[in-house]
């Protein structure tokens, strides 16, 4: 579901969080898949737990009159505090926090589970860490943990998706925060969930609890109501919304035209002008249907506010452009989106020695592009093109060629930026490369879907019936 690298970020001020993990995703499925599948589950640093801190702040979830529950906030919520998370400030507040004291030492490493909250969709566990850390090499500044939930193995565990992290140094040791999604259709009112720790960094020790996790009854409201944009090939049906403690929940199903069409909600307003902002998703169904693909998903907002009777949500269409490809048996040619009236004019396809050098311009773009969007035009671009032996074309995963049979990464130079022109170099004698290199045997692949902006559709507004 990931797709969009940076989209909107350069157009909009506001990036919602979903979006921005998205990006970071994909980013790092484009530079280094091995190397993403290694760290997906649990790897962050004291710059990322700043990032995702700043990030939660600024999804719209922190109340401008929190400062003054945090001076009455229990011992309990202090954590949640330092962290930014202002769900798990609230839900503190109202004595809705589960506090644990399970601890558990392994090969010298203390681990100490301290909180758990579950409030609609979300989850959160918090804890310490202390003791003889052995760092990978190269990587004295990071604390990494690799983690599975239930009987789930590697990155297959649904309890992964979207999970975001934090560290904060705290006596000896480290504190760290957890936020998750529950990733299943059916929600859970009370259940203990089993937690194994493989990994701290380099340290072995198969910290294994189980996590008590339970929340208050949540109110749940039926809608059933539809919005449909012909023109775009989508559809956009809601379903209902879960009002918990701190948050309320909306369930709801897209149908678009293409598979990997996304629509995402930029904000909602209800009818008393309360702005509310969405987390990231769980997709709870997927199917593929005579009108379309449809998927339901569950997404949390801001808790509705007491008196809401409607709410108006502003969707945007985030769309996915097929790959293009061309073999390099022509030393010129153009790459064109099949969707959209971008292209890739290819002047010159040249080997020298150990480097491929092509040598292109970018059209369909604006005449007068921003410094910021040359700069991210510049980045997408060294992870755009793909190069694959022909004979391996169709053992690709996920986009990504098999090893030693093709690769992704390349230089890129900005030639001249009135006209788009750029020069992306390869490496043919790096990691990632293609044995006994052949430009008539190779094919060049390239992704517009980094370069199409948000489209914003029209806003819809659905009516909310009192709850009983």
């Amino acid at each position: 579901m990931e797709k969009q690298e940076f989209k909107g970020a350069v157009d909009q001020i506001y990036v919602p969080k979903e979006k921005v993990f998205q990006a970071i995703e994909s980013g790092m499925k484009k530079t280094n898949k091995s190397s993403f599948s290694s760290k997906k589950k649990a790897i962050f640093s004291g710059v990322a737990a700043a990032a995702l801190i700043g990030m939660t702040i600024g999804s719209g979830f922190v109340n401008p009159s929190m400062n003054k529950v945090l001076a009455k906030a229990p011992f309990i919520g202090q954590i949640y505090q330092e962290f930014g998370d202002s769900m798990g400030m609230n839900l503190a507040k109202q004595n809705l926090v589960t506090s644990l004291n399970q601890s558990l030492t392994k090969n010298g490493v203390t681990v100490k589970l301290t909180s758990a909250y579950f409030d609609g969709n979300a989850i959160s566990i918090t804890g310490h860490v202390e003791g003889d850390l052995k760092f990978n090499k190269n990587e004295e500044d990071e604390v990494s943990f690799d983690v599975n939930f239930e009987n789930h193995k590697g990155d297959h565990d649904p309890w992964l998706d979207g999970m975001s992290m934090g560290l904060k140094p705290k006596g000896k040791g480290l504190d760290f925060h957890w936020q998750f999604k529950y990733p299943y259709k059916t929600i859970k009112e009370n259940f203990k969930l089993p937690l194994t720790i493989h990994y701290i960094n380099s340290t072995k020790g198969d910290w294994k609890f189980d996590i008590p996790i339970s929340q208050k009854k949540f109110k749940t409201v039926s809608i059933q109501q539809e919005k449909n944009y012909p023109e775009e090939g989508v559809k956009i049906g809601l379903k209902e919304i879960s009002i918990a403690k701190a948050s309320s929940t909306l369930v709801y199903e897209t149908t678009t035209e293409y598979k990997d069409d996304w629509i995402y909600f930029f904000k909602g307003v209800d009818n008393k002008g309360h702005v509310y902002h969405f987390d990231n998703h769980t997709i709870i169904a997927e199917s593929k249907e005579n009108d379309g693909y449809h998927k339901t998903l569950r997404k949390r907002m801001n808790k509705l506010e007491v008196g809401a009777t409607s709410l108006t949500i502003y969707p945007e269409l985030s769309i996915e452009d097929p790959l293009v490809q061309r073999q390099l048996d022509t030393p010129s040619f153009t790459l064109k989106s099949k969707r959209t009236d971008l292209a890739i004019k290819v002047n010159s396809v040249k080997q020298d020695g150990d480097k491929l050098i092509l040598d292109y311009y970018f059209l369909g773009q604006p005449k007068k592009l921003s410094k910021g969007k040359l700069e991210i035009i510049t980045h997408n671009l060294g992870y755009a093109f793909t190069l694959v032996d022909k004979d391996y074309l169709d053992q690709m995963d996920s986009g990504f060629p098999p090893q030693n049979h093709g690769m992704k990464r390349n230089k890129v130079t900005l030639l001249d930026k009135n006209t788009a022109h750029f020069q992306s170099v390869f490496d043919l004698s790096g990691e990632r490369k293609i044995e006994n290199f052949k430009l008539e045997n190779t094919v060049l692949l390239f992704n517009f879907s980094s370069f199409i902006g948000m489209k914003k559709l029209a806003p819809f507004t659905i009516e909310i019936p009192k709850s009983k």
